[in-house]
């Protein structure tokens, strides 16, 4: 359900600003995408070419894991000639929460050579390039790419991200788009033809001396991120434990006029000591209290509260919204975060590419950047079948993706490839009152 349909009517009146983050919400309607998912089991951009299940099982357990999410995520104003689609999968036993590698994220991507695309499509990329700069700084980011213009997704219908029209607009979460004109199977490289193409050979480990054989060997083990050669099977659905299906709605997000002591922190009520008893307890609940609830959950909780149902916060390139700042993944990038001013009707997120402390892509050596973060709500959707009071104990996810789109090395052009990419989990404190 979008904001504006929710049943509070206090803002009305109020001044309202949008910013360029784009939110996803959860819908068990169908709507515009027919790709972009809560839940249920992943669908991959070739059926007959999947990835390896090794992406998908739990490095603690080594069981499969549960999808979270699958998005359509192309980005024709920025990778042009690719198709894309993000995946992010978790660990359901319980015996693996909150260890690192019970959440792993895979990014698949299709791309197409420059001298194999149609004529339509160099007219496209004639017109994108010759308006890109115009609608970016018009529109900005968040809307030149997914569409939204107006205030709600259902109320659009996308249009062809490949077509010759200069408005053409692309929304990631919608996939309804009709068919590629650069897919062709006759268009995709023989693998003779590759292999013709290929520069001569360094030679195997076998053919030098043993020093240099090791340093190859060590080499080799730090540049390699591609899957193995004998990729193992993707396993039947049977296989595969999963969590309830939704489609996903997207909005930009919009929020009332902040107010001045927007960031103070509201402390909950401790009952008083009984008349005579001792008060060192309280005093004691209290601190602990306090000291747990920092600026920055607090700043999350009211960010979230302006629209509360949002299962994801998508802005490509742009900033995550930290759930605490005293976790190791706060600490990895919070110093590279602008500065916050929370006060301003215009909310700052962006953020330079490749400035935040992201690991780079290990396929390609290059930097990271923010694209998305799934929220507590998602949570709630995805257990709302559950019967235990155990469930995921996470307060947001951070996903970051390769800056350069890369494919593994070994894809040809026109073949479907995925790659591992970084998340970030911030978890709830173990008996904190943050859930």
């Amino acid at each position: 359900m979008a904001r504006h349909e929710s049943d509070s009517s206090d803002d009305e009146g109020e001044e309202c600003t949008t910013t360029k983050v784009v939110l996803g919400y959860a819908s068990k309607e169908a709507t515009d995408d027919s790709i972009s998912q809560l839940g249920g089991l992943p669908s991959w951009l070739d059926p007959e070419r999947p990835p390896s299940a090794a992406l998908a099982r739990c490095n603690i357990c080594k069981d499969f894991m549960a999808l979270l999410f699958q998005l359509y995520g192309d980005l024709p104003e920025h990778f042009p000639t690719h198709e894309r689609r993000l995946y992010m999968f978790e660990c359901k036993r319980r015996t693996c929460r909150r260890k690192e590698g019970s959440i792993r994220a895979i990014r698949g991507v299709r791309a197409f050579q420059n001298t194999k695309k149609s004529k339509s499509w160099e007219a496209t990329k004639s017109v994108a390039n010759s308006t890109a700069g115009q609608a970016t700084s018009q529109r900005g980011l968040g809307d030149s790419l997914f569409a939204t213009t107006s205030t709600s997704l259902a109320s659009r219908k996308p249009s062809n991200p490949l077509s010759s029209s200069p408005s053409s607009n692309i929304n990631p979460f919608s996939s309804n788009l009709g068919p590629n004109p650069m897919i062709n199977d006759t268009q995709i490289a023989s693998p003779f033809d590759a292999l013709a193409s290929k520069p001569p050979q360094r030679p195997s480990s076998e053919d030098l001396p043993e020093t240099s054989a090791s340093e190859v060997s060590i080499s080799s083990s730090l540049k390699s991120t591609a899957p193995p050669t004998s990729p193992e099977p993707w396993p039947e659905d049977s296989q595969l434990p999963s969590y309830p299906q939704y489609h996903l709605d997207a909005e930009n997000e919009t929020l009332d006029a902040l107010s001045q002591n927007s960031e103070s922190v509201q402390v909950m009520d401790i009952d008083e000591p009984a008349a005579g008893g001792a008060t060192s307890s309280g005093v004691e609940d209290v601190d602990s209290f306090e000291s747990t609830i920092d600026k920055a959950f607090q700043r999350f909780a009211d960010r979230l509260a302006q629209n509360p149902l949002q299962v994801l916060r998508y802005e490509y390139t742009g900033t995550p919204l930290f759930y605490c700042k005293t976790d190791a993944v706060a600490k990895l990038l919070a110093p590279h975060q602008p500065p916050s001013r929370s006060n301003d009707k215009e909310v700052a997120t962006d953020c330079r590419p490749g400035s935040i402390g992201m690991p780079p892509c290990q396929s390609c050596g290059a930097g990271r950047v923010f694209e998305l973060q799934l929220t507590p709500q998602a949570i709630t959707e995805l257990e709302v079948e559950e019967t235990g009071l155990e469930g995921m104990e996470w307060g947001t996810i951070i996903l970051g993706v390769c800056q350069e789109d890369c494919q593994p090395k070994e894809t040809e052009p026109g073949q479907a490839g995925y790659l591992e990419e970084w998340v970030g989990v911030q978890w709830e404190e173990v008996g904190g009152s943050r859930r």
